[in-house]
């Protein structure tokens, strides 16, 4: 991964300096500069306080005056403008570096999803890119505020980590970009489940790869995004650019966990709108309790015999303990 250094800034001064300069050189006032160049005396002063910029117009006209190139100040007045761009951007990097100490920097950073560094600003400005969001502040209104609500109905302020649960959350829109896939299908999708359940039963070598695979022909994103410590999460569900996609961990190493967590979501697919987006593991409202009881039953029926399931389904609510429970039965 390129590491790119935003803190080697040089200095950099306004062109009305340089343009103070020339006139003091040529022994014209500012007044008579502003007559020469058909420009305001208003116009001119603001230009050499430091008060105004330095417009491609004004360029043209300063360099019929002073016989210097008009790329020279727009040159000189790019250069300030992204000096003082930087300035502002290294204020906004130290007020957020409390921000970036909640991340499991780390061991993101182990699995390749950020840079490594120990620098904490270097660490903040990597987790900008990483989530491609520009402040602290803008973060928190994607995960906390109202953008997300709106997008996928769900805030994860009340979790218990939500700093490394945003940054899994990302990673599997990361992962969900770089896969191509035609359009979404549901009821080759609904076919298809047949055959995942028979790969299920065989439980093959290589079978997440043909897993993925399956679904893909349907327009259905499968991901594997590793779990990180802070975010003891199994899986997810939601909508990108039109293409459910199915976010799964491998949390607790078991194959029968792991096929309950995919049909679950299958589940939250098939049954459950474009605008929700379900973590497993993750307190919901009463809600979305009950679309996480359906997806539940659903699970249970492609996972289980009918005897199976009439027994399980017999539990008012289904805790892990009684996932554990069944598991070692079946």
């Amino acid at each position: 991964m390129e590491k790119v250094n935003e803190f080697n800034l040089d200095l950099a001064f306004h062109p009305g300096d340089t343009l103070a300069e020339k006139l003091e050189e040529m022994n014209m006032g500012a007044k008579e500069f502003a007559i020469r160049t058909g420009k305001p005396e208003k116009t001119i002063t603001a230009v050499l306080n430091g008060e105004s910029a330095i417009t491609p117009d004004m360029a043209v006209l300063f360099e019929d005056v002073l016989h210097i190139p008009a790329r020279f100040w727009l040159k000189r007045q790019y250069e300030y403008d992204e000096y003082k761009a930087r300035e502002k951007r290294t204020t906004v990097i130290e007020l957020a570096k409390e921000w970036a100490c909640a991340f499991p920097y780390a061991e993101m950073a182990k699995l390749g999803w950020v840079i490594p560094t120990t620098k904490v600003e270097e660490r903040v400005a990597a987790l900008f890119k990483y989530f491609q969001l520009g402040s602290e502040k803008a973060w928190e209104k994607y995960f906390y505020g109202q953008q997300l609500k709106l997008a996928f109905r769900i805030s994860i302020h009340d979790t218990k980590s939500p700093h490394a649960l945003s940054a899994w959350i990302r990673q599997g829109e990361i992962q969900a970009a770089q896969i191509e896939a035609p359009s979404y299908n549901p009821s080759e999708f609904q076919k298809t489940l047949v055959r995942i359940k028979a790969l299920m039963s065989e439980h093959p070598e290589g079978f997440l790869q043909k897993l993925q695979a399956l679904c893909l022909e349907c327009g259905v994103k499968v991901i594997y995004t590793p779990c990180i410590q802070k975010a003891p999460i199994s899986g997810a569900t939601r909508w990108i650019s039109n293409h459910p996609v199915i976010q799964l961990t491998g949390r607790y190493n078991q194959n029968d966990r792991f096929w309950f967590t995919f049909f679950h979501e299958v589940g939250h697919i098939l049954l459950h709108g474009k605008k929700d987006i379900f973590l497993e593991d993750i307190e919901y409202s009463d809600l979305d309790k009950a679309k996480e009881k359906e997806a539940d039953d659903f699970a249970i029926k492609w996972t289980l015999s009918e005897e199976e399931e009439a027994e399980v389904l017999a539990h008012d609510e289904i805790s892990e303990e009684d996932i554990k429970a069944f598991r070692n039965k079946y």
